[in-house]
């Protein structure tokens, strides 16, 4: 035998009706490779690249891992999981996000791994030690100017695609597939106030260096005496290069960049030491 139902009753129930469905849906969201989002279809990292790129970063458990266009959260996860470090995704679309921050809390790294909603070109990024990213080169070449601008030995690493002329310091291939890793580096252009105490030599000279990204050359002035810098290299906030200088000894000098100024040790090759320091002019 049927039984009518109150109208009060009914409207109750299809209210509560309606008011489930959402959660069921999200509950149900499953990504698809290919699925369409902002700027770029998903498509996922293997495992085996993710732990790569982390480890060409040599990520550690003080580093802060940004990863770009999170997706499931795989590669905040696995830097929280794997390497101990704090991390953060970035991700446009909020059933992805609901989704990876479900991943997150299955692998038990909810407090170290978090997976937010954002447009990476609104969202800040500048505070991170180590930034990943699977974007497609047109997206790379438009973040470069934001990433150049990082601090200092910030390490970058990119499946698949590049950033033009601005050469990788390393690049891997994992099983068909290619990872590229940058240090972001200190700017040193331009000419220097340098000064040597130590090592047999007290005195001021000039040093004139160009930059192209990571790659410096330039000279020391010694009064009339130019001299071309040997094997000079940057990386990061550190720099080395050498001279030979005009009574003819050697010296191989090591340093860090702050800003606009410089300071380090060098060494004769006649095994003297000594300092320097130098400022832009």
């Amino acid at each position: 035998m049927s039984r009518a139902i109150p109208r009060s009753v009914a409207a109750s129930l299809v209210l509560a009706m309606l008011a489930a469905a959402p959660v069921a849906s999200a509950q149900q969201f499953k990504p698809y490779v290919g699925q369409q989002g902002k700027d770029v279809v998903w498509v996922p990292t293997p495992d085996e690249v993710v732990e790569r790129m982390l480890n060409m970063a040599q990520t550690k458990s003080e580093d802060y891992v940004i990863d770009l266009g999170a997706g499931d959260g795989k590669i905040a996860i696995t830097a929280a999981k794997k390497f101990g470090a704090r991390a953060l995704g970035i991700e446009y679309n909020p059933d992805m996000v609901a989704h990876a921050q479900s991943n997150a809390r299955a692998a038990g790294v909810l407090g170290k791994a978090q997976i937010i909603q954002g447009d990476i070109f609104a969202t800040d990024f500048t505070q991170a030690t180590v930034l990943t990213m699977y974007l497609l080169p047109s997206l790379n070449m438009k973040l470069r100017p934001q990433i150049l601008a990082m601090r200092p030995g910030t390490r970058v690493v990119a499946h698949a695609f590049n950033m033009e002329d601005w050469e990788p310091d390393e690049t891997s291939d994992i099983d068909g597939r290619r990872a590229f890793l940058w240090i972001v580096p200190a700017t040193v252009n331009g000419r220097w106030a340098m000064e040597l105490s130590g090592g047999g030599a007290s005195e001021k000279l000039s040093l004139s260096l160009d930059q192209k990204f990571q790659k410096i050359e330039g000279s020391a002035y010694m009064g009339a005496v130019q001299a071309g810098l040997r094997e000079p290299r940057l990386s990061g906030a550190r720099i080395s290069f050498t001279y030979v200088d005009s009574k003819g000894v050697r010296r191989d000098f090591t340093g860090q960049v702050t800003g606009k100024s410089m300071e380090g040790s060098f060494r004769t090759d006649g095994g003297q030491e000594g300092r320097w320091s130098a400022t832009k002019k």
